[in-house]
């Protein structure tokens, strides 16, 4: 059947317009790999050694069940841990005994022991400057009448400005004045800061905070300084080995810490090896610094490292395995979806077009409202009954999915049933089984050829807007959109949104190429314009 449809002149004309059609015939190709790498998944990331030496026996574990018992003589009939069993002696310490497992050496349900993970054991000492902060209470006129912590922004003494205008030392801005004058006048008045110059060099933040009226106008106000720490003091930051010994390069910083100061952080870099310890004040030079300790640790979702390029999930799980398997999964649903709802379609749209009448318009209305039903409500609704599952999902959506395809084969079967070629037949006696099938059939394929790439592209994405909305797989099947939703709650795992976009992105767009190659290919005036 397939090569007397390829001997078709017809069908090698449009076969010779696709394949000119270099990015559609490319884009098949690279589709059709991706699938079928996908459908060997379990060769490519998966726990089970694809081939295992013990004992001067082959075994093949990727393709048969073989008990811990055979392995071990532990007598359990369990599916061993290959890992695990890798470690034992007689793996570790027989070179005639060894295994050889997939590249990526991890399935897409296995959750990893993070202690497999290798990350740095060295601590970081993070200083940090505390901005200094004081405050000034002052009359109508600008004289001092009382400081707090106001030594640094006067040059280090603060006692010799009392009852002197404060406006001699910093320049207030309009606006401040203003500011300040409606707190005296006892009116309503919003937050104001500004940034001014301090006579010890350097800046300062002065915050008026929000007025409300009392019942009498007060006779001082406060104006309360930070100060703002300049580039040259950024955060410090020095490394230290397990043996607590500093890595280079070590900042002048560190020289300048009393040793006393330093005995206390040596017991706190020790503590933090085991555990996490507060942050600790240490006063260098005259200014006062907050102490951070960090140390690199396994927390999931986990960035790319060695042995997961593509990092790993929330669960503990590799990405590459769940996008590769998912892949399978995308293509595999809509395929089979795309099959059965374009069966469907074209046998309600067959029915009705060559029948048409009362029988037509009576199945017209019933799809009319059969499509006005909300799909989603469905699947909430079944999902809630049944639970959720890849053959329910594929049967509740391929109940709605027919429709618009019915619509095209009616409309080539209104078009087709009055031409001569089937007046004919129905003068020769053929049943009308025949006629549907075997002679309008063929003539009418033209739009669900030409549909099947965009619809396989539209279930695809289907298939991850309802998994990334929670109403599709169950957990933990390999899924894009699971993977996006975790992207969702973990906004700074930049590896969960990229590669399942990438992914998603790519399929999609190899499918919408080899579409419009296709719709190229049927179309009988491809070469015409408007002019």
């Amino acid at each position: 059947m397939i090569s007397k449809i390829f001997r078709n002149p017809m069908a090698q004309k449009r076969y010779s317009r696709f394949k000119s059609m270099k990015r559609a015939y490319v884009s098949l190709w690279i589709l059709l790999f991706l699938y079928g790498l996908s459908l060997f998944s379990e060769l490519i990331c998966n726990s089970v050694p694809l081939y295992v030496r013990f004992n001067g026996e082959s075994f093949f574990p990727a393709v048969h069940f073989y008990p811990e018992d055979l392995f071990t003589g532990s007598g359990k009939q369990t599916r061993p841990d290959y890992r695990e069993l890798k470690r034992m002696p007689v793996f570790a310490e027989d070179p005639d005994n060894f295994m050889i497992f997939p590249p990526i050496a991890f399935g897409p349900l296995e959750d990893i022991d993070p202690a497999d993970i290798s990350v740095s054991k060295n601590v970081k000492m993070v200083l940090r400057p505390v901005p200094r902060v004081g405050s000034v209470d002052i009359r109508k006129d600008y004289s001092v009448t009382r400081t707090s912590f106001f030594e640094f922004f006067m040059g280090g003494s603060d006692r010799h400005i009392k009852d002197i205008r404060i406006d001699r030392f910093f320049s207030f801005s309009k606006e401040i004045r203003q500011a300040i004058s409606r707190r005296f006048a006892n009116k309503a008045a919003d937050y104001k800061s500004t940034e001014l110059p301090t006579p010890s060099g350097a800046r300062v933040k002065v915050v008026l905070p929000t007025y409300t009226p009392r019942p009498e106008p007060p006779e001082t106000l406060r104006l309360m300084m930070q100060e703002v720490v300049a580039d040259d003091h950024p955060v410090k930051r020095m490394a230290f080995d397990p043996s607590l010994q500093p890595l280079p390069p070590v900042p002048p910083i560190w020289n300048q810490i009393p040793e006393s100061d330093k005995a206390v952080l040596f017991s706190l870099l020790e503590k933090r090896l085991e555990q996490p310890v507060e942050d600790f004040r240490l006063l260098i030079d005259q200014r006062q610094y907050v102490v951070s300790f960090e140390k690199e640790e396994v927390q999931f979702p986990y960035p790319p490292v060695e042995g997961h390029p593509m990092g790993i999930d929330s669960a503990g799980r590799d990405v590459m395995a769940r996008i590769l398997y998912g892949l399978r999964i995308s293509l595999t649903f809509g395929l089979m979806l795309v099959g059965a709802t374009m069966m469907l379609g074209i046998f309600a749209g067959a029915i009705q077009g060559y029948y048409g009448g009362r029988l037509d318009i009576t199945a017209q209305r019933l799809i009319e409202i059969w499509s006005a039903i909300p799909f989603l409500y469905v699947m909430i609704l079944m999902g809630s009954i049944y639970g959720r599952g890849f053959v329910l999902l594929l049967v509740c959506y391929g109940l709605f999915n027919w429709v618009g395809i019915s619509y095209y084969v009616r409309a080539e079967f209104l078009n087709l049933r009055k031409r001569p070629f089937v007046e004919a037949a129905k003068c020769m006696g053929v049943p009308s089984h025949k006629i549907i099938f075997r002679h309008i059939m063929p003539n009418a394929l033209v739009p669900v050829i030409t549909f099947f790439p965009f619809s396989l592209v539209g279930a695809i994405g289907a298939l991850a807007a309802l998994d990334y909305l929670g109403f599709g797989l169950p957990p933990p099947t390999p899924s894009w959109g699971e993977l996006l939703f975790q992207a969702q709650q973990y906004r700074w795992a930049w590896w969960l949104i990229l590669y399942p976009s990438i992914a998603l992105f790519i399929v999609m767009l190899l499918g919408v190429f080899v579409g419009e190659g296709i719709r190229n290919a049927y179309d009988p005036k491809q070469y015409t314009r408007m002019e």
